[in-house]
């Protein structure tokens, strides 16, 4: 897991199981699709739709999956800064001005909100995110996931 004064709420290494195992891509216009996947640390179950044409994924393959409030890779700068530098610092921008943020060390980035927590059975919850219309559901000991809080935005982060 993520220290304390990470913007990481949650990280693990994910193997793929399936890959549109419905056998029809999620949509005919769109390149999405939806893999199954189980963690390699934690035991959680992923399911995730994401775009296969910008981030192509294979059965087998292993990816590395974090879940952020944020793309700082230390604490957020403080709110009331009053030096311009200093409040733009963790802006992300094209011409590369921002601090480096945790979006350079993935491949595939998304920003969405978790909208919905399950309980399951004993310790076993799902949490469940939209990454604006593109879902993820995480199932799994709550153990794993008590830094993901319902209605806070979340970005997903993935690299092979």
């Amino acid at each position: 897991m993520a220290s304390l004064t990470s913007s990481i709420v949650f990280d693990d290494i994910f193997s793929i199981q399936k890959i549109n195992p419905e056998g029809i891509k999620l949509t005919e216009v769109l390149p999405v699709s939806r893999l199954h996947a189980k963690s390699k640390n934690y035991g959680m179950e992923l399911t995730l739709d994401y775009n296969s044409e910008i981030f192509p994924l294979n059965v087998g393959q292993d990816v590395a999956l974090a879940l952020a409030s944020s793309l700082t890779r230390g604490p957020a700068a403080s709110q009331d800064a009053t030096d311009e530098e200093d409040r733009d610092r963790d802006v992300w921008r094209p011409d590369s001005k921002g601090r480096r943020g945790l979006e350079d060390d993935y491949g595939y980035v998304m920003h969405g909100r978790v909208y919905r927590f399950d309980p399951g059975t004993g310790e076993v919850v799902t949490a469940y995110a939209s990454f604006g219309g593109l879902l993820m559901s995480l199932t799994g000991s709550f153990r794993h996931m008590t830094n993901i809080v319902l209605g806070d935005p979340v970005f997903l982060l993935m690299r092979k």
